[in-house]
């Protein structure tokens, strides 16, 4: 099965909004793990407009799944990396600006700088993964910065999917061949939901892991924290 990673943002920005500590993050990313989550992912930004870098210090000393932490590894982002050590640092071409990530990483044009962040990474022991479009030229250039691991961006599954599904997973499917071709494990995000992800896990051959956040806060609203995680559990088994 693939394991279901729990991205938190959501839950920061609803704490945040009221310049409190409620909802308390600590507690609900172990409330999570409780109810069955095998890891729970945070996206610090810059300006820490939902995931402040204190929470990643804070999360690792507690969490006892797996912690991803994702972002543009820019000077400050990798300082914090290198503080928290979490099992797996995911690589994502974010501009500061924008409001969510909208695209993977060029590989290629960016091969020298991903190589030397992800060599640095490794060798502190944490689990890398590049954040890609479902491109075998960017899959493969990927490979060659020695990355252990790719997070396929989902947002065009997501988009398709409602009007033609298998349309919509064809280039996940072929991505998924060339980059276990090429030695790479493959996690995936970005819009998936309670709808879609069954469907792409089945048809996604050999993924490992899933990092869902938005949708998963949204539908717990309606039907609670602890029933969305192992319905989304049973989806990806």
């Amino acid at each position: 099965m693939a394991i279901l990673s729990v991205n938190i943002n959501k839950i920061a920005t609803l704490r945040n909004a009221r310049g409190g500590n409620v909802p308390n993050l600590v507690k609900v990313a172990l409330d999570i793990e409780r109810y069955g989550a095998q890891g729970i992912t945070i996206h610090p930004r810059p300006d820490e407009r939902h995931i402040r870098y204190q929470d990643a210090r804070d999360l690792k000393k507690v969490i006892t799944t797996e912690l991803n932490i994702e972002g543009n590894p820019i000077d400050s982002f990798i300082k914090l990396v290198e503080q928290v050590r979490p099992a797996q640092v995911t690589l994502v071409p974010d501009a500061p600006e924008a409001l969510t990530s909208n695209a993977g990483w060029d590989t290629i044009k960016h091969k020298a700088f991903l190589t030397e962040v992800v060599a640095h990474f490794k060798s502190l022991g944490m689990r890398t993964s590049i954040f890609v479009d479902p491109v075998a030229d960017m899959i493969i250039g990927a490979a060659a910065t020695g990355v252990d691991r790719i997070e396929l961006y989902t947002e065009a599954f997501a988009d398709l999917y409602p009007t033609d599904p298998a349309k919509a997973i064809a280039p996940y499917t072929a991505a998924s061949h060339i980059a276990t071709a090429h030695g790479l494990g493959i996690n995936a995000g970005h819009d998936l939901s309670l709808d879609n992800v069954g469907y792409f896990k089945a048809h996604v051959p050999n993924l490992l892991e899933v990092s869902i956040g938005h949708a998963l806060i949204v539908e717990s609203l309606y039907l609670g924290l602890e029933n969305i995680v192992n319905m989304y559990k049973s989806k990806l088994t």
